[in-house]
């Protein structure tokens, strides 16, 4: 193990999900993980933030619009959380504007896992225990 590497560092630290529209995918994911997002502005970029405890946090996220972020099927795939049991929020994806590509498949001791296709047409995965 890197010697700067410890026990409390994660590989992902933060993630950001391309968007077309910022209003569209917000509502997509408040929609199929029931939560609230909140939305900032930088110069040539909109967000809006998963929920998350700054005091405690390994890993946070957002939806962001930039002339960088190009929504795709074919990029790195980030499996959300979604325990616990992700049946539940993928019965929420058609009716929020997505697509379900791979419905809920056991990976044995590490629980389920799912493909989906988000409102702007990036391809995503779900993970949960149950």
């Amino acid at each position: 193990m890197n010697e700067k590497m410890s026990s409390e560092n994660h590989a992902i630290n933060w993630f950001e999900i391309p968007a077309t529209d910022i209003s569209r995918a917000k509502t997509f994911y408040e929609s199929i993980f029931e939560i609230e997002m909140h939305e900032m502005e930088m110069p040539d970029m909109k967000y809006a933030m998963f929920p998350f405890d700054p005091k405690n946090r390994k890993v946070a996220g957002a939806l962001a619009k930039s002339p960088f972020h190009t929504p795709s099927l074919t990029g790195a795939i980030i499996y959300l959380n979604a325990n616990p049991d992700l049946q539940i929020v993928l019965d929420r994806i058609e009716k929020a504007g997505g697509k379900v590509t791979m419905p809920k498949s056991s990976i044995g001791g590490n629980g389920f896992m799912a493909f989906f296709t988000d409102s702007e047409g990036n391809g995503m995965a779900l993970h949960s225990n149950g």
